[in-house]
């Protein structure tokens, strides 16, 4: 099988790098219903995991949840719903959707909500370490300590936003 390396922008022979082969897929934001992009989506991914488990290779298939974020906080206010209620009916949605469709769902579904408490212990340490840095209560990385940044866009540094 071939497929599309984003990085070398060539289509190259797969071959995945340990036993099994392992795919991490950016899932959904639930604030609002599931619309054809996610279909569009996660249909592909579906056809490329029964496709390598039919040639024998075993898959181990991430998706996870970002269950918490503006978007959702801004529809539950704007609903005026809780944002956790507001974010597992979609998700359940969502997976009702897929389910609709025949998608094969993932190992793991990973929430956001989960991992609050790591996410802000690594964050804390960037900020530490000095290669992040906040702003008007954001954080951001310091692009500058990655000197790979852009890599895979392809946009050089002096056409990046300056800082």
């Amino acid at each position: 099988m071939k497929l599309y390396n984003t990085l070398t922008q060539q289509v190259e022979d797969f071959k995945p790098q340990r036993d099994k082969a392992t795919l991490y897929v950016c899932g959904i934001t639930p604030y609002d219903t599931t619309h054809l992009g996610h279909a569009a989506t996660y249909c592909s991914f579906d056809v490329l995991v029964r496709y390598l488990e039919s040639r024998g290779t075993p898959v181990e298939y991430c998706q996870n949840v970002t269950d918490i974020d503006d978007d959702i906080l801004r529809e539950a206010k704007k609903r005026g719903r809780d944002w956790i209620e507001l974010g597992n009916e979609w998700t359940a949605h969502y997976m009702r959707d897929m389910i609709a469709l025949n998608v094969r769902p993932p190992d793991f579904y990973p929430r956001a909500t989960d991992v609050v408490s790591e996410i802000i212990q690594v964050v804390k340490e960037l900020v530490e370490r000095g290669v992040a840095y906040e702003s008007a209560g954001n954080v951001y990385f310091h692009v500058d300590y990655f000197p790979r940044f852009g890599q895979l866009s392809k946009i050089t540094r002096s056409q990046m936003l300056p800082i």
